[in-house]
């Protein structure tokens, strides 16, 4: 039996053909900026490094949690306005709700795939949402016109996950932007099969 690779906390980039640099250089760029996996590989193919989507999309996904976890004490705080959605996404053959906030400004909050569509659902985004360090508590939650959304919001209240002050509303044209950006490139990427489905 061949010798197993074991990952080394201070030697993490252990048995990469890259370097360390190149490869937090990628991973950072597909975290900070609205790029694909296709624009990172044009990106390193114009600096001489032949590097496949593939793999990029490992890296992301075995480094990209690391380096979120050290970085969120210092992302910059949300604001406390809200806006929420949910879209129907396809994975590797199967179905899911991709459920997504931003803050009036764009900044993304939180996103989360589920099996279901149901206040069960919502609320449980909500939590996963409001557990970030950088996410301010909301004063107002914008959504769409599912009927999921009252319930939860109202359950999130009640337990004290939200104010009691905290408004819901329903304006669709506030909730366009958030088909832009980050959360469009990242639902782009979804649909490709690029992420792990680790929320189902």
């Amino acid at each position: 039996m061949g010798r197993r690779k074991r990952f080394k906390k201070n030697q993490p980039f252990k048995w990469k053909h890259y370097s360390g640099e190149i490869i937090l250089w990628l991973v950072r760029w597909y975290g900070r900026y609205a790029l694909s996996y296709r624009d990172l590989k044009e990106i390193a193919a114009e600096r001489g490094l032949e590097i496949e989507r593939s793999t990029i999309c490992r890296w992301v996904h075995e480094y990209g949690s690391q380096i979120a976890k050290r970085l969120r004490p210092h992302f910059r705080q949300t604001c406390a306005s809200w806006r929420l959605d949910e879209t129907l996404v396809k994975i590797k053959g199967r179905w899911y709700y991709l459920y997504r906030a931003i803050d009036k400004y764009g900044h993304t909050l939180d996103w989360m795939l589920s099996r279901q569509q149901n206040a069960k659902a919502a609320m449980r985004f909500f939590k996963k949402a409001i557990a970030q360090p950088y996410v301010k508590s909301p004063r107002v939650v914008n959504v769409d016109k599912h009927a999921s959304f009252p319930p939860a919001h109202q359950k999130a209240k009640d337990e004290g996950v939200f104010s009691s002050q905290c408004k819901l509303r329903r304006v669709k044209y506030l909730n366009n932007c958030i088909e832009n950006g980050t959360v469009a490139k990242n639902y782009s990427e979804l649909q490709k099969g690029y992420f792990l489905v680790l929320s189902a």
